[in-house]
């Protein structure tokens, strides 16, 4: 069979469902290719895949010549209504177990995964966040689906795309992995710092890390975080750079309130590296004040030399 792919969203990221579907095929001996409508138009491929992980790319627009079209992902499952997100499960379309659980096709993009391996140890989040998909899409319980031989084969990075492995049962067996694989690991997605404890951070101090990342989006929830953050600081000599805290901002008023810098100072005076995630972003004119302080923290350089918001806007950023 002659397959074509199509990565809806473009190249930046690899697109693990893609990698998996290729090397499915090629286990056949199937001719596995990036879709080219030219070439599709004078020889049509046998099937075609679609994926798309974000609602707000465009659909491929080209015409598609193929016996066979099949789309999956995310972003096909998501419609936007007044301003929310709302996920339709029935529209979602998981793989087959021969397929999810097969080693992904690297060689699909040779230099966004290079000496670098990407997947999930768990699926499922208990949080349920208003602004997440994952509590509709995977459960709201956190729940091994693989180990980590199943993606990774000696590599020297690991990107670990799990919406909440801490609150998974099996975190002891799944963390003591990486420490194994002595490999540079990205927690990609987040950790759930309320979910910490003395035991997960040490075994987390052992893991050779290239970056974490936390969450902090509701500022009423401080009184709960902040001595996490604090515990896991004192116990942990990861460098601040390297320690970043997504913080969702304008869920609840279109301006950059008191509590969204007050979470932002406190984060960077107890050495973590806030991110700034602004809700339902794209309704925003390009000079809103949101944008702005989003453009001040995010960028490392500016933010670490200029220390405060209001001095930012001031220097006329």
């Amino acid at each position: 069979m002659r397959i074509g792919l199509i990565d809806v969203d473009g190249h930046r990221f690899p697109n693990l469902p893609l990698m998996k579907l290729s090397a499915y095929h090629k286990s056949f001996g199937d001719q596995v290719e990036w879709y080219d409508s030219w070439s599709g138009l004078c020889n049509p491929y046998d099937k075609v895949y679609l994926s798309k992980v974000f609602s707000f790319t465009d659909d491929y627009s080209l015409p598609i010549y193929s016996k066979e079209i099949i789309r999956g992902g995310t972003g096909y499952c998501i419609e936007v209504m007044d301003g929310k997100e709302i996920f339709y499960a029935e529209r979602n379309k998981d793989l087959p177990d021969e397929i999810e659980h097969i080693y992904p096709d690297y060689s699909l993009y040779p230099e966004e995964t290079a000496d670098t391996a990407f997947g999930f140890l768990t699926r499922g989040c208990p949080r349920g966040c208003s602004f997440c998909i994952v509590k509709d899409k995977e459960g709201m319980c956190s729940h091994k689906v693989a180990d980590l031989s199943e993606f990774w084969n000696g590599q020297k990075n690991i990107e670990l795309l799990d919406p909440n492995i801490l609150a998974c049962r099996d975190w002891r067996d799944l963390l003591q992995q990486l420490i194994d694989s002595n490999a540079r690991v990205n927690f990609n997605q987040g950790l759930d710092i309320r979910m910490m404890n003395e035991d997960k951070s040490e075994m987390i101090s052992k893991i050779p890390i290239s970056k974490i990342h936390f969450a902090w989006d509701r500022f009423e929830d401080k009184e709960m975080i902040q001595p996490k953050f604090r515990q896991f600081r004192q116990r942990s000599k990861i460098d601040s750079h390297r320690l970043q805290v997504y913080c969702i901002v304008g869920d609840r008023e279109r301006k950059v309130l008191d509590s969204d810098l007050e979470r932002i100072y406190w984060l960077r005076d107890n050495g973590f590296a806030p991110y700034v995630m602004i809700y339902e972003k794209d309704l925003l004119p390009k000079k809103h004040e949101l944008r702005k302080l989003q453009r001040w923290v995010n960028n490392r350089i500016i933010f670490w030399k200029v220390r405060t918001f209001k001095e930012y806007l001031t220097e006329g950023e």
